[in-house]
């Protein structure tokens, strides 16, 4: 009974290592040789590494099953070889295979790992190995997730990880003051303002054009999204552009072109953005520097429609500097 359960497993086994290879083949593992290869003595790597990591990354041993730091690690970054620090897999391919060893279904690149037939143990697997040292990581089965269908099984000793820098942390306004060709350059081109999109907004009518919009009876008005840096440019310096870039004391209009998608508005996302634009509407009023009321109009932001394609950065486009 047990040479035939040992029968089934081998076979089982040699399945297994057949699968692996026609995928191995399709992603090109470990094709090309690193050229910056480091080698050490046993002497030389046992001052750098710990007992643990000395033993399973230059002798292939494996750490005890759910004992291992990032085995339920969640943190997002890097994983490098403790040995090298090569980087090997990024935290967006790692996953819960239940094994108790992290797992992952892809490495980061295909020179990150090589790979070669591992018959100890009375068992034929596949070891990953460090493309850069040779460092033991762990094995590799066809049992994952897709797009790969690979479980990369790698020992916590092997590695050691570094945390993802976080991105800049951008924020967003939306203006409506009029065509909004000339209001998006003038924007576009302002320090600090990361991205702009011209679109529709501020009325109810879904998925408007520029036809439905131009019939002025969509509600919406032509707008201006903008993603600024907060640490290079201010929501009230951005108020302040606004207010410059147009008439805020004509209702419907600004220039030649009229209707209530001409209007001149402030979209606010947030409760401190609202009390911005309430502050700074207040103040320009008071200033005396206008000879009517400001007649903005200062609401919720809903739903941002992106105008048609030909509409975006236009003027940049058409190597203009104004629509008027």
């Amino acid at each position: 009974m047990r040479f035939i359960l040992y029968i089934l497993m081998l076979t089982s086994t040699v399945l297994s290592l057949c699968f692996f290879c026609t995928a191995q083949s399709q992603q090109n593992i470990g094709k090309d040789k690193m050229k910056d290869k480091i080698y050490k003595t046993d002497e030389e790597w046992k001052k750098i590494l710990t007992p643990e990591q000395y033993q399973v990354t230059r002798k292939g041993g494996t750490e005890c099953a759910f004992t291992g730091k990032y085995e339920k690690f969640k943190g997002k970054g890097i994983f490098k070889c403790v040995c090298c620090g090569n980087e090997l897999f990024g935290s967006d391919t790692k996953f819960n295979s239940g094994t108790g060893w992290p797992s992952f279904f892809k490495p980061l690149s295909e020179r990150s790992v090589e790979t070669k037939s591992d018959n100890s143990h009375g068992m034929i697997r596949t070891e990953v190995l460090c493309a850069r040292c040779d460092a033991h990581l762990g094995h590799v089965f066809p049992d994952g997730p897709q797009p790969t269908g690979l479980r990369f099984c790698i020992n916590s000793a092997a590695l050691v990880f570094e945390e993802k820098k976080d991105e800049k942390r951008l924020e967003r306004a939306v203006f409506a003051a009029g065509c909004f060709w000339g209001v998006e350059e003038r924007f576009r081109t302002t320090k600090g303002v990361v991205s702009t999109k011209v679109g529709y907004t501020g009325g109810k009518f879904v998925n408007p054009s520029y036809r439905d919009v131009c019939s002025d009876r969509t509600g919406h008005a032509e707008a201006v999204e903008i993603y600024f840096d907060p640490s290079e440019i201010s929501y009230k310096e951005l108020l302040n552009l606004f207010w410059t870039l147009h008439d805020p004391t004509s209702l419907n209009r600004q220039g030649p072109d009229y209707g209530t998608q001409y209007r001149s508005a402030i979209f606010y996302s947030s409760q401190e953005q609202k009390t911005e634009a309430e502050d700074s509407k207040a103040n320009l009023d008071k200033s005396g520097k206008l000879k009517r009321p400001v007649v903005t109009e200062i609401k919720e932001l809903q739903e941002f429609y992106p105008a048609e394609e030909y509409h975006q950065q236009y003027l940049k486009k058409k190597g203009i500097q104004a629509c008027h």
